[in-house]
């Protein structure tokens, strides 16, 4: 199930949601507070907690580095660029100890961190066992509400004006697409920015809601692998010989998705590059690749076993949304340090963490039948819905962990650009977890206050 249709769906008021809310909900994080004068912009954490962080300490130097922009050594950003705020410059020292998946067992005790909330809301109704709610991510920067709204309000009327979603407008304006945007991108006031992501967005979860959960049409997964390729020849624009490509062109202006994709891409061009399109479009493919394995799912009524639906999460996650993390703020990452498979490593564990936050707080909505990481932990090992919910937690954080001491050492070698953009994808899983934490839609409409 997508993203939009997990929050279309009822308010989860049922068993299932009250052992997530017990879970997680102590474990949310602080709520967001204003930069101080000399904290502007997104940093990553200054004590890494991941195994091998032991000899990681990021340390802010007196005073504020500049960052080069987009295309230039330091010089002016590009023309149209909004003004964008500085980091402060970071060293570190690398990892001493091993780093990667499979060696949480061996996690040092965190560094203590300052409380932000010295009041926090006790776990309503905990299990008999109560696992220590410990979702490791961190706050989101900002909630300006105000904004998030705006970004939402003309995300519908777009919507409107293609056609993706007809007759279910209300759904999106429900979800409150525009604040997840807002709140994930903190380095942007910039409604116009901002919208421009919240298209891409839109677009690609309309691809799954129109064609692999057959959320909006009918269920058609026989024609899946035809559908995506069409899809994907407006991504990478197919052109065929002239006798024949009107015949394309008339089956893709016809399909509201299509369209969707076609325009969300042409207006990300008036504020990226044309590689960080580039970027995007790669990405796209790659998701497509992960809706054709979930096609197969579909219509051979299989149930993946947990290393293949993690494999799954690597190619279906939010990566296309993440990957605009730059291309929002008003800078550009070098290609050859976003090529890097160190930094491709970083980056992919970060994506893989955020839709497992969606797993877990979309569990208490979705049917028994979705696929989702706690569930099919419970049908591969016959273990307790609750124990799955804890192992998820556990399987969230170590990713989360390797993230934070892999882009520590990544920050060290790393040009300005990269710290930041490092720093900014930190920002956007806390953004991330933000919106699902504080979503009506996942927790009744308490959780609105």
């Amino acid at each position: 199930m997508s993203l939009i249709s997990r929050i279309a769906a009822p308010a989860a008021g049922h068993d299932v949601a009250g052992l997530v809310r017990a879970l997680l909900s102590a474990g949310a994080s602080a709520p967001p507070r204003p930069p101080a004068p000399a904290e502007r912009g997104p940093r990553l954490p200054s004590a890494p907690t991941g195994l091998g962080t032991t000899g990681v300490r990021i340390s802010s130097r007196t005073g504020s580095a500049p960052f080069r922009t987009a295309g230039s050594n330091g010089g002016a950003a590009p023309e149209g660029a909004h003004r964008v705020v500085g980091m402060p410059a970071t060293s570190a020292v690398l990892p001493s100890g091993p780093t990667g998946l499979g060696t949480s067992a061996a996690r040092p005790v965190p560094a203590p961190q300052p409380a932000r909330n010295p009041s926090p809301q006790p776990a309503r109704n905990p299990p008999p066992a109560d696992p220590a709610p410990r979702l490791h991510c961190p706050p989101a920067l900002r909630d300006d509400r105000a904004l998030g709204d705006t970004v939402t309000e003309r995300l519908v009327e777009w919507a409107d004006e293609i056609g993706i979603y007809p007759g279910r407008l209300d759904m999106i304006r429900k979800a409150d697409f525009g604040r997840l945007i807002m709140l994930a991108h903190p380095e942007s006031d910039d409604p116009d920015r901002l919208l421009a992501a919240a298209k891409c967005a839109l677009s690609e979860w309309a691809v799954d809601d129109h064609y692999v959960d057959c959320e909006v049409e009918e269920p058609r997964h026989e024609l899946l692998g035809q559908r995506l390729a069409i899809a994907h020849s407006v991504i990478d624009q197919a052109n065929l010989p002239l006798a024949y490509a009107g015949q394309l062109e008339e089956v893709v202006t016809a399909d509201p998705v299509c369209r969707a994709l076609r325009d969300s891409l042409r207006n990300l061009h008036s504020y990226a590059t044309t590689s960080q399109v580039r970027r995007l479009r790669h990405e796209l493919g790659i998701m497509f690749v992960a809706y054709g394995q979930e096609g197969v799912w579909h219509t051979q009524q299989h149930t993946p076993p947990v290393w293949e639906f993690l494999m799954h999460r690597h190619e279906n996650s939010f990566i296309p949304c993440m990957v605009l993390v730059d291309a929002i703020a008003g800078y550009e990452l070098p290609y050859g340090e976003f090529a890097d498979p160190r930094v491709r490593r970083a980056f992919t564990l970060a994506g893989t963490a955020s839709v497992i936050v969606n797993d877990l707080y979309s569990m208490g909505k979705e049917d028994p039948t979705d696929f989702s990481l706690p569930r099919l932990i419970v049908a591969e090992d016959g273990c307790s819905l609750e124990e799955a919910v804890d192992r998820t937690v556990d399987i969230h954080n170590e990713l989360m962990h390797t993230f934070e001491a892999e882009a520590a050492a990544l920050a060290l070698t790393g040009s300005p650009e990269l710290r930041r953009f490092l720093a900014g994808t930190w920002a956007w899983l806390g953004g991330n977890r933000e919106w699902h934490a504080g979503s009506a839609r996942y927790h009744g409409d308490a959780a609105a206050a």
